[in-house]
């Protein structure tokens, strides 16, 4: 960027990243999402008097998921804290959260950028705390804001990563590794839209070759990873030209505004002083053995890169098809599960992300959301490989499959789509076109070799399509030039 030219971008992302477990972290109030407003609620989660929490233990056993598998530290004791401000959606004036002492440090995220290029960030902390709610500001003309409290008290792992992110292209490539591994976990669905994965930043710029970092501002309200990467990059055009002119970037905190495309100011930058941070007094210490998180650690699931690598080796895939069929474990899961009945991978590769995934995206169905099983793909894949379907008799097959969820076999009978390749058979219907076609025949042998596919057509033609191509083609050569 001409913009931005003789200085460097330095950011670092904080993660939140909503759990997927039953109940909320501190109490036994239910997890979900689009329920009528505050009809999710307790004492706990409410912060009213005598009302004591009590630890999710699924909560930690999934944020030591994340820890291991990003190669952090889990920290056998940790403490709980009180994080105090005030907001309307925070019904107990603070937020119970770690501070000093978190159950994770360290690891890092390894990405890809869309050139090719590795990159890696390093995690400063991992921690666990509890959700605000959420206000529901004035649309219309509204006087007034709502508040829903349901999601106070949801379950969130904090992910701080160091200040390794050196461009918006860079946060956009650790988001989408960072969503990734979550989803693979099973710890966190990564939807942003219902607010289940947020994303703040924290951008500042300075002189190329100077080691002193400037002066940061925290990006919030990004609800997607395209809208981070376009708030990131505003931001580090704005910084740049203020400084350029003889400006001085104040400590602040932005949000990002998706219509205007522009980061306004909405109140100075807090640091952990303002919080007020102390103990938090009705829990304990989390102590967490050697042997649970031994536990927890033998029962990681494969992880991305693991799988693709793994991918490659067993099924003979080039490094793209393992790079697209590993973008989630469910479609991973599926595609190995076609492979335990289909003998091609390379085939069943290209007929998933093709036809499979292309069925998908133009229908918005989710992979677990189709009628079409595994087995029923590993069953026509074989019939094409057979010779039995051609390949566009097949794709002819599956859409009716996609659609109905009927068996191959049962579509093939109703449409009377069999592949003929019986040669004696093709060979009868060969001659007679031959016969009729005098002239053309004469033409091929002296020379214009490309009536072929003259008589490809007509072929196709007499057989309704259901010659197969590769015999027609070997017999019609034997015959022409015979």
């Amino acid at each position: 960027m001409s913009e931005i030219s003789g200085f460097e971008p330095v950011i670092g992302l904080e993660v939140h990243a909503q759990l997927l477990t039953n109940s909320k972290i501190f109490c036994g109030c239910k997890v979900s999402y689009g329920q009528q407003p505050n009809s999710l609620t307790c004492p706990v989660c409410l912060g009213l008097p005598g009302a004591l929490p009590v630890l999710n233990k699924r909560a930690v056993e999934f944020a030591m998921r994340m820890i291991l598998a990003t190669g952090g530290t889990v920290k056998n004791r940790s403490v709980f804290a009180r994080k105090n401000y005030f907001y309307p959606d925070l019904p107990k004036g603070y937020q119970i959260s770690q501070y000093d002492k978190p159950i994770g440090q360290g690891g890092k995220i390894k990405f890809k950028l869309e050139n090719g290029q590795e990159k890696s960030c390093g995690l400063t902390r991992i921690h666990l705390e509890e959700d605000a709610g959420k206000s529901l500001h004035p649309e219309h003309g509204e006087p007034y804001t709502r508040v829903d409290l349901n999601r106070c008290g949801t379950p969130l792992i904090e992910i701080v990563s160091e200040p390794d992110i050196r461009s918006a292209e860079e946060a956009y490539g650790y988001l989408s590794k960072l969503k990734q591994i979550l989803q693979y976990l099973e710890v966190c669905s990564g939807d942003m839209e219902k607010g289940h994965l947020r994303c703040d930043a924290n951008v500042s710029v300075r002189p190329v070759g100077q080691k002193k970092f400037g002066t940061r501002t925290e990006l919030k309200n990004m609800n997607s990873f395209k809208g981070v990467e376009k708030a990131i990059n505003y931001e580090i055009k704005r910084q740049t030209k203020l400084i350029k002119s003889g400006g001085t970037v104040t400590q602040s905190t932005l949000l990002w505004d998706e219509k205007k495309q522009v980061a306004e100011e909405m109140r100075s930058k807090e640091e952990s002083k303002d919080y007020r941070y102390f103990p938090e007094p009705d829990l304990v210490n989390l102590i967490v053995n050697d042997a649970w998180k031994e536990d927890v650690s033998k029962n990681l699931p494969e992880l991305p890169d693991e799988k693709s690598t793994r991918l490659i080796s067993d099924y003979h895939i080039r490094q793209y098809d393992a790079l697209v069929l590993t973008d989630s474990r469910a479609l991973a899961d599926y595609y190995e599960k076609v492979m335990v009945d289909f003998g091609d991978g390379q085939a069943a590769a290209n007929w998933i992300q093709t036809e499979f995934l292309g069925l998908l995206k133009e229908s918005k169905v989710e992979i677990q959301e189709s009628k079409v099983t595994p087995e029923m793909i590993s069953a026509l894949l074989a019939k094409v490989k057979s010779g039995e379907l051609s390949g566009k008799m097949a794709k002819e097959v599956f859409g009716e499959m996609f659609a109905s969820g009927k068996q191959a076999e049962d579509i093939i009978k109703d449409k009377g789509l069999v592949q003929l390749s019986d040669e004696s058979a093709l060979g009868t219907i060969i001659d007679n076109i031959i016969s009729v076609n005098p002239d053309n025949l004469a033409k091929y042998r002296d020379g214009k070799t490309n009536l072929l596919g003259f008589f490809v057509g007509q072929v196709m033609k007499e057989t309704k399509g259901q010659a197969n191509p590769q015999v027609v083609n070997k017999l019609l050569k034997e015959k022409l030039e015979g």
